[in-house]
């Protein structure tokens, strides 16, 4: 008898549709996510790109139901295997996270309890959803999931506390404890920050093994480029709150559409790029999300913006199919018509190695 967890795999895992989360400050309303649409089917990864404060995490956050709902305000759809989180009452949530959806957070130092040991937090994790487990069969559980994770010595490992553990170690023990209950939605939010690049590539393959044993629909927020190239089969380039650019991996790595993409590509180098070539910044700042620029929020660090006479500054631009044969899976947001922004690209964007 199939397992119920996966009664339902017809159609995508997670459907957010329309999302969009705000906070009330006292400088005024925070637009977080502004109308937010994408999906993840089991077995794929989704990478979501973009600077601090394009929305990201708080999209992931969203997702897992942690948000305070008395200071937040939501709206929209968020389907995890057909339940809407947001009109979930926040007990029920509390019992698909962690076993329906499990969340790797940045920062394992701070996400680790300092005063119990590694194991107290993985077994606790794994009680939540299967209190008919004795302290035995949870501690086995335990030292398991942190054998898989290939921390060593896990016998011994499994009693002792966070401070014990170097920073790829830590980094695992939360990716444990994390599928602990083999979520079949898993969303990793910088899993590799201020990891040594050796440790990084362990972590995305381990990763990438645990998601093709458990067929995992896993989302991957990053800044880092590099790590979307390595891992994701889709990405979404997110800009003051939404969508700038969706697409494959190829897609939008190998033949972006939207100004922004070019500006994130451009400034990171490449490996078959020219080593005495300068990388292009983009200029200027992130908007602040209280007040957010009328028209495409990019348009004010945006070189090519009003090239075609506008109306970059005044109207919202929507998120489109391209009208190229056999791309109408790849989506922007931009003001420029195709045309241009095929000349543009391969007239000034290309030049820098953002093709590669």
């Amino acid at each position: 008898m199939a397992n119920a967890k996966h009664a339902q795999d017809s159609g995508p895992y997670l459907q957010v549709k329309d999302l969009r989360v705000s906070f009330a400050t006292e400088d005024g309303v925070v637009r977080a996510v502004d109308g937010v649409t994408f999906s993840v089917e089991r077995g794929k990864t989704l990478g979501i790109v973009g600077e601090s404060g394009s929305g990201k995490s708080v999209t992931s956050m969203a997702i897992m139901g942690l948000h305070n709902r008395k200071r937040t305000t939501m709206s929209g759809e968020l389907l995890v295997d057909g339940q809407d989180i947001i009109q979930l009452p926040e007990e029920r949530i509390r019992k698909l996270r962690g076993h329906a959806m499990s969340m790797i957070f940045q920062d394992p130092l701070t996400a680790l309890h300092p005063y119990y040991t590694i194991g107290r937090q993985i077994i606790e994790a794994y009680q939540i959803h299967h209190p008919e487990a004795n302290k035995a069969k949870s501690r086995t559980r335990a030292i398991e999931m942190l054998d898989r994770v290939g921390i060593p010595q896990p016998n011994r490992r499994v009693d002792q506390y966070s401070h014990e553990f170097s920073g790829g170690m830590r980094q695992r023990a939360m990716i444990a404890m994390a599928l602990v209950n083999n979520p079949d939605l898993i969303i990793a939010d910088e899993p590799t920050t201020a990891l040594d690049v050796t440790v990084q590539a362990q972590i995305l393959d381990l990763i990438e093994d645990l998601q093709k044993e458990f067929n995992s629909a896993v989302i991957i927020i990053t800044h880092d480029l590099g790590v979307v190239s390595q891992t994701a089969d889709e990405v979404l380039v997110m800009y003051a709150g939404r969508v700038a650019e969706f697409g494959t991996a190829e897609q939008v790595l190998k033949a972006p559409q939207h100004p922004y993409a070019w500006g994130l590509l451009s400034s990171v180098p490449s490996l078959t790029g020219d080593a005495e070539e300068d990388l292009v910044p983009i200029k200027g700042n992130p908007p602040s999300l209280i007040n957010v620029p009328s028209g495409c929020a990019f348009h004010p660090r945006c070189r090519y913006a009003m090239l075609e006479g506008g109306p970059c500054d005044i109207e919202v631009p929507q998120l489109l199919p391209l009208q190229a044969p056999g791309e109408s899976y790849h989506l922007v947001a931009c003001h420029l018509s195709e045309r241009h922004r095929k000349e543009v690209y391969e007239q000034d964007v290309a030049s820098v190695g953002v093709a590669q």
